[in-house]
């Protein structure tokens, strides 16, 4: 029968993990580094991407854009191709304006001081943390979900994470777990065990490292944790996108740096009043992203002369292009799909 004990000394803790960590820690390319630039990049992908997914996406990301002035010196457009399929453009496109601030202030010189990386765009508490833990050695946690849920847990800590102290309590807790220069190492580790053992659903408890330390599995509370007593509201949104076509060419646009979907192409998103045209089918979608509901309505608009095709494509400030450019342009995801399934031909088997 588990009992409830006392929780040993932090530090042992801490060299416990590392133990656990030197045997089971998963083997990923960009741990056999300490280059800034690529730590950053990988740090940048997954935050929001599990490992097995955004694999592929870092090794084509950083075949195309090695170094910083790589990235530094490519169109925008450009970035934004190589992260589609990864969600949260923005992330790409703040990629882009940090690589031109390090090259263009930093010489192409990643910072190495905590507070200048922090000033980045697209870089935060816990990115911030990551680079100068795993790079520099410095003793920053690199706080994140894995780090709230095992702490809570291991601890029995009931302190609500939706608390807007809750990074820098956190980070005080795992600063006493972390040993002295292993700093990196920790982190890692820290990710590891979040996302392979001590899971949100189904944990390995009997895999953890902690299992005899741990005060929510030996109390069977390990579902009480972490406390989150605010829950984000979502936020349900109506989207009209007009597929405007004549032979083998369509219309898009691109969106500006404001919102969802920033910079991305797109559809056109209403009719010129001044021009006949005909909707000759209409397609539901639904698509959800972290914080909305997305109800999506395309409908198929047929221009059949050549020249009123071109006139509304003046109207509209767009751009034409071939059916089979499309793979060119980076579009939000359902756009992406409606586009492939209505004009690429089928796959042979």
């Amino acid at each position: 029968m588990k009992t409830k004990k006392q929780i040993p000394d932090f530090l042992h803790l801490g060299q416990k993990l590392l133990y656990w960590y030197n045997i089971n820690g998963r083997d990923l390319p960009f741990r056999k580094t300490k280059d800034p630039y690529k730590i950053w990049i990988c740090e940048i992908i997954f935050q929001q991407t599990r490992i097995e997914k955004g694999m592929t996406h870092y090794h084509n990301f950083i075949e195309r854009f090695p170094t910083v002035e790589c990235l530094y010196k490519a169109d925008v457009d450009e970035v934004l191709l190589y992260w589609k399929g990864l969600g949260y453009y923005s992330r790409a496109i703040n990629l882009h304006k940090t690589s031109v601030i390090i090259v263009e202030k930093y010489k192409g010189i990643f910072p190495k001081n905590y507070s200048e990386i922090l000033l980045l765009p697209g870089i935060g508490k816990y990115t911030a943390a990551a680079i100068c833990s795993i790079c520099y050695g410095e003793n920053y946690p690199s706080i994140d979900g894995n780090f709230y849920r095992v702490l809570s847990r291991l601890l029995g800590d009931g302190f609500d994470i939706s608390n807007h102290n809750s990074f820098q309590y956190f980070a005080s807790l795992a600063t006493k777990l972390m040993p002295i220069e292993e700093s990196g190492k920790f982190n890692q580790a820290m990710m590891d065990l979040g996302a392979t053992v001590c899971k949100v659903k189904n944990p390995n408890c009997k895999d953890c490292p902690f299992s005899n330390d741990c005060i929510a599995f030996l109390s069977d509370k390990i579902h009480s944790y972490p406390v989150k007593s605010k829950k984000t509201k979502i936020i349900n949104e109506e989207l009209e996108y007009y597929f405007i076509h004549h032979g083998q060419q369509l219309l898009i646009e691109q969106r500006d740096d404001k919102g969802i979907w920033k910079k991305l192409f797109q559809l056109p998103t209403d009719l010129p009043a001044n021009f006949a045209m005909e909707i000759i089918s209409s397609e539901k979608i639904n698509h959800n992203l972290t914080h909305r509901r997305l109800s999506i309505t395309i409908h198929e608009v047929q221009i059949d002369s050549a020249q009123t095709f071109v006139e509304i494509n003046e109207w509209y400030q767009s751009k034409i292009i071939s059916n089979n450019e499309i793979s060119k342009y980076s579009f939000p995801k359902p756009l992406d799909k409606y586009l492939k399934t209505r004009l690429l031909p089928p796959k042979k088997d």
